[in-house]
């Protein structure tokens, strides 16, 4: 039997309805692959924590997740959480793992799920593609850095290195090798997203990434600016495999890609390291709806996807493997019955009436 010790941080607003529905998936998963099994510890680190004490992740539960196998995060953050200087609190825990553990690839799938409706006029042609963030440099490295002078300037520095570039560049190239290639041909392609026409810093990018490329001769590298890019995801989104870019850049691609396949309550992502994981919806606390049962769980239930396949590279284990797609799989056929679809969705389904529509096809597949 695979035990894995799963660090459950379920946050603040709408966070704790979602881990609810992604932890029933996974207890569900344990009776339906045997040889898993999952061992839950529940942290308080949240806005809320920080609006009551002052910390929003102390210290001995930022020490138990470095020893979880993974975490499994709802969302932290509310919008009147805020330090002095104006930055909300939910940085405090979210940077902290990401800069402590070095989860320093953010991997965002955008796929186009069954029975969605996208706002572009045509996705006949499929939208399949991952954007890989690098998540520990970039311009968020300055966070706390910054500077503000006489109340009339403020600067920021972004920060990237060589080492940094060429890890999550690495990822991208080897992610690239696992999927099946772009959907317009079925062609392995990692693109880099940048604004090296501009700034030194991205040509120096860029410049990291074709060194990685050039060890990858069975992928295409490819080249968009940032500002072309946004185009690019609207108007040709299937021409995309594998995009990588910059902090900052990259966490404006990413949710603009969310929009084109639903939003972001179907939008799962990760924080991954070479020894570290995070998964987290892509989507925030959503304090407006919390306790109302309407929120949707997509998002929170393919990030423990994500999770269990993580997990399965980590110890080769290909059970664990086998139940990553299974619960893909589970939602997708949940998401086709369309009879639990939340609001947000079109329908009048529940948080947990769709957790038990996934769960219920989870146990089908079994």
């Amino acid at each position: 039997m695979s035990t894995y010790k799963i660090a459950l941080l379920p946050g603040d607003g709408i966070g704790p309805e979602i881990t609810s529905e992604a932890v029933k998936m996974l207890k569900a998963v344990e009776d339906v692959f045997g040889p898993l099994n999952f061992e839950f510890e529940t942290m308080t680190a949240s806005a809320k924590l920080f609006l009551d004490t002052g910390v929003t992740m102390p210290d001995s539960e930022y020490e138990t997740c470095t020893k979880a196998d993974a975490m499994l995060m709802g969302a932290i953050g509310l919008p009147h959480a805020r330090r002095p200087d104006g930055t909300e609190v939910a940085g405090d825990a979210i940077f902290r793992l990401r800069f402590g553990m070095d989860l320093y690839a953010g991997v965002r799938p955008v796929r186009l799920l069954p029975n969605v409706r996208s706002p572009l006029h045509d996705t006949s042609k499929g939208i399949d593609y991952v954007v890989v963030r690098e998540n520990v440099e970039g311009l968020y490295a300055s966070r706390d850095g910054g500077s503000v002078l006489r109340n009339e300037v403020a600067t920021d520095t972004i920060v990237i290195t060589r080492e940094g570039t060429s890890k999550v560049v690495d990822y991208a190239f080897r992610l690239a090798q696992k999927r099946k290639g772009r959907p317009l041909d079925g062609k392995s392609v990692v693109t880099c997203v940048d604004k090296s026409n501009v700034l030194t810093s991205y040509a120096f990018f860029r410049s990291v990434f074709n060194d990685v490329a050039r060890e990858y001769p069975d992928i295409e590298p490819d080249y968009a600016y940032v500002d072309a890019m946004t185009a690019y995801q609207v108007q040709s989104p299937q021409n995309y495999d594998v995009l990588v870019a910059e902090n900052m850049f990259g966490d404006i691609i990413s949710d603009l890609s969310s929009a084109t396949v639903g939003g972001l309550g179907l939008a799962p992502s990760a924080d991954v390291g070479e020894k570290h994981g995070l998964f987290q919806p892509a989507h925030g606390s959503a304090p407006t709806i919390a306790g109302k049962g309407i929120a949707n769980p997509v998002a929170m239930i393919l990030s423990a996807a994500m999770m269990l396949d993580w997990l399965a590279d980590q110890r080769g284990d290909d059970d664990a493997r086998r139940a990553a797609a299974a619960v893909t799989e589970a939602v997708e056929q949940a998401l086709n019955q369309g009879k639990e679809l939340t609001p947000d969705l079109g329908g009048k389904g529940t948080t947990s009436g769709f957790g038990d529509a996934a769960v219920a096809a989870l146990r089908t597949l079994g």
